[in-house]
């Protein structure tokens, strides 16, 4: 019984085999279709929407403190978005499995018109409700754009990294144009005009969309769902994935593990890295901001780099790898910061602010910088990778959907790791040995685990279900 049942599986293996030829040999003839004009437009889209989002992020806390905004209101203003993200994950995810265009253009058109009503607003109840607002368009934005780009590295899955490390990539760019501009333009009308700006790239970003083809298949049930106007209706589809079921599947819970273990890492560079840059580095906010412009440059180095490791050593070996690496590149600040106590002694004492910079950056804030720009470049690697795992392991027809999962959870973490690090940074501060810098300790130690349960419940997943990972 077992020898036939043995036979049994070698001739399905056999099969399988021509069955995997005869497709690289469809996929050759096919060589010529790769959808280079969409990708290209997407690549484009992302760098033009992304010059308006760099602009913004170091203007938001200027323009929030211009309108007589507590630090405490400023965090609240900052969360919102991401309450918006967390609460319509789902829906947005149904709605673009339906149609991605719809859900690209109106994701963008909303978000232009937030970034509209923010330009306008003069007090924290319009302000929050514009924020919210955004957090709405980006969710359907994204969704569209992650079920798209599926779409069309299915088509040519060999060059998956590469797709997805460009995009990355376009991102980082965007952002690294975008910073010093929205600077300029504060300088010159005011933080207001930013926001005004980041309106107008998002329209630009529309209107290119608008000569994407529609990925979904045009006829579903009958009914032709590219040029459908209820849209809406479909979107509520009974038959749309659950993401209960996929958190039923070792290889889903993992991939959320490692998510959450990497968006507390960039909860930490929003909230504790430029606070700790500011003390340790030449120039205080100034050096700070510099730092964080290269971390965001680093994704230019970061991302390709994953998706060459995806192409060739497979999407978990590079998430895994560069999930390590940035795990302890946070866990090395706190003891960066306090190797060196003179350093930190001098920082802390009232002496001449040559003396602090020269000290500062000679040894700990050239330090600093190193882990930091290692951390930045590593996630920029694992991000590619995340996409491309949850890419292969979406059901078709519910990609957007299911690939909200994971987002959905790093969204959720956002609403609370913030306040998490930022008691660890009050409770160290208040110790009587100095433990500067514990909160990244902290946030580090998280992405280690989320790397580690990604490992275990990946190894734990079905051979076929994380096949060519």
């Amino acid at each position: 019984m077992r020898s036939n049942a043995h036979i049994s599986r070698m001739s399905q293996t056999n099969h399988d085999q021509h069955e995997y030829d005869d497709d690289c040999n469809n996929d050759n003839d096919k060589a010529a279709e790769v959808p280079l004009q969409p990708l290209a437009l997407i690549l484009l889209s992302q760098f033009v929407l992304f010059i308006g989002v760099g602009a913004v992020i170091p203007t938001l806390p200027l323009y929030a403190k211009s309108i007589g905004l507590s630090s405490a209101a400023n965090g609240i203003v900052l969360s919102a978005p991401a309450l918006t993200l967390l609460i319509l994950a789902k829906p947005s995810g149904r709605f673009s499995d339906n149609a991605r265009k719809p859900a690209l253009i109106g994701g963008l058109m909303l978000y232009a018109i937030s970034d509209l009503g923010t330009a306008l607003s003069s007090s924290i109840p319009p302000l929050l409700f514009t924020r919210l607002g955004l957090g709405a368009g980006i969710c359907a934005k994204e969704a569209g754009e992650r079920g798209m780009l599926a779409d069309l590295v299915s088509q040519v899955p060999e060059i998956r990294g590469k797709v997805l490390a460009a995009n990355q990539a376009m991102a980082a760019l965007g952002i690294a144009v975008g910073a010093p501009l929205g600077g300029v333009v504060v300088e010159l009308y005011g933080p207001r005009a930013v926001f005004l700006c980041a309106s107008g790239a998002a329209l630009i970003t529309a209107f290119l969309y608008l000569f994407l083809p529609e990925t979904v298949p045009a006829k579903r049930n009958g009914e032709d769902v590219s040029s459908d106007e209820n849209l809406s209706l479909l979107a509520m589809n009974d038959n749309s994935v659950e993401w209960k079921e996929l958190l039923t599947q070792p290889a889903w819970r993992g991939l959320v593990m490692c998510e959450l273990g990497a968006k507390i890492g960039y909860i930490a560079k929003l909230s504790s890295i430029p606070v700790l840059a500011a003390q340790v580095l030449p120039g205080g906010a100034i050096g700070a901001g510099t730092l964080i412009s290269a971390a965001g440059l680093s994704g230019l180095i970061g991302a390709p780099l994953g998706g060459w490791l995806i192409d060739r050593a497979g999407a978990r070996f590079t998430a895994l790898t560069s999930g390590l690496i940035s795990g302890v590149s946070l866990m090395l600040i706190p003891l960066v910061l306090n190797y060196y106590p003179s350093s930190i002694a001098i920082t802390s004492a009232v002496v001449s602010i040559d003396a602090v910079e020269t000290a500062s950056f000679s040894n700990t804030g050239a330090a600093f910088v190193t882990v930091v720009l290692i951390w930045s470049t590593a996630v920029a690697a694992q991000g590619p990778a995340l996409t491309a795992i949850a890419q292969k392991l979406a059901p078709s027809g519910q990609e957007a959907t299911s690939m909200a999962l994971p987002r959905a959870s790093g969204d959720a973490l956002f609403l609370v790791a913030p306040s998490l690090l930022g008691s660890v940074a009050d409770w160290a501060s208040l110790q009587e040995k100095s433990l500067f810098g514990l909160e990244c300790g902290v946030a580090g130690t998280f992405g280690l685990l989320g790397v580690l349960g990604f490992l275990l419940q990946s190894s734990n997943a079905d051979k076929e279900e994380m096949k060519d990972y």
